[in-house]
């Protein structure tokens, strides 16, 4: 019988974690034990999106948003960002449920989303609060900005958005890391073993003490995902957000949330 996971809390999230232990066997059981208890692949696959049509509505926040998609775009090679994913549904809900939980406090906070794609997830942390910064790569931004035009209206806005090219692996915009950001948020992220290492790079150019990271994916891959686990834990703490701290309406066995801090150095 496996020996009962260690909880803690990370960061700025007042929830209890379950802590992935470091180490390359750490994160193959790790990933063997979501595919063996959520088993992903018999479970509803775009429970929360169709990715046919040309919008999501979706209630958050008091607010009804329209997330203008382009599912011409979907079958592109290279192209990510043109379609939601219930990743993406599922962490927007989650910090609107983290924050009416008291578990979380955005109001005032500096937040960069890393492949904010269409937006929805920035702009719900708009709306509770946030001064978020929506990134992605230069050919994305044109419907990533529609959608913060069309879902947030300066009048009823308790944060802000703005947008921002972002290339995993470079050298961010001054404004992104002066000063260094509460939270980094980011949906279907880790999608690839080509893009871990750039992801991680950013990640670490974005993060301080003070930054808590917070990502939601898809259980596509196994390997993938044992492969950005092994890596992150080189500079980060890992918890998993067990499924009870979720909105309770936008929950999915495909899903997992982690949260990331990044490791204290060692003293000299």
């Amino acid at each position: 019988m496996a020996a009962e996971e260690a909880k803690t809390k990370m960061g700025g999230y007042g929830g209890m974690v379950s802590v992935v232990a470091e180490g390359s066997e750490s994160a193959a059981e790790e990933t063997l034990m979501l595919w063996c208890t959520q088993q992903p692949t018999y479970s509803q696959h775009n429970a929360f999106v169709s990715q046919s049509s040309l919008s999501l509505h979706l209630d958050a926040c008091g607010h009804s948003l329209s997330i203008f998609q382009s599912p011409s775009s979907l079958g592109k090679p290279g192209v990510t960002g043109s379609v939601m994913w219930d990743s993406g549904v599922v962490l927007g809900k989650f910090l609107e449920h983290a924050v009416d939980s008291g578990l979380l406090l955005l109001q005032g906070k500096k937040v960069v989303e890393l492949g904010s794609g269409c937006g929805l997830v920035g702009c719900i942390a708009a709306l509770l609060g946030a001064q978020v910064f929506l990134t992605d790569l230069p050919d994305r931004l044109r419907l990533l900005k529609k959608n913060v035009e069309t879902n947030l209206k300066q009048g009823d806005l308790r944060g802000s958005a703005t947008v921002h090219e972002l290339t995993w692996g470079d050298d961010p915009e001054p404004e992104l890391i002066e000063p260094l950001p509460d939270y980094v948020l980011g949906s279907d992220v880790i999608y690839s073993e080509g893009a871990v290492a750039d992801l991680l790079v950013t990640l670490m150019q974005l993060c301080g003490a003070q930054t808590t990271i917070v990502l939601a994916g898809e259980l596509r891959n196994d390997s993938i995902l044992e492969y950005f686990l092994e890596a992150a834990m080189k500079d980060f703490m890992v918890g998993r957000v067990d499924q009870t701290q979720w909105h309770p309406d936008y929950c999915s066995p495909r899903v997992v949330i982690y949260i990331l801090v990044k490791k204290k150095s060692p003293t000299t």
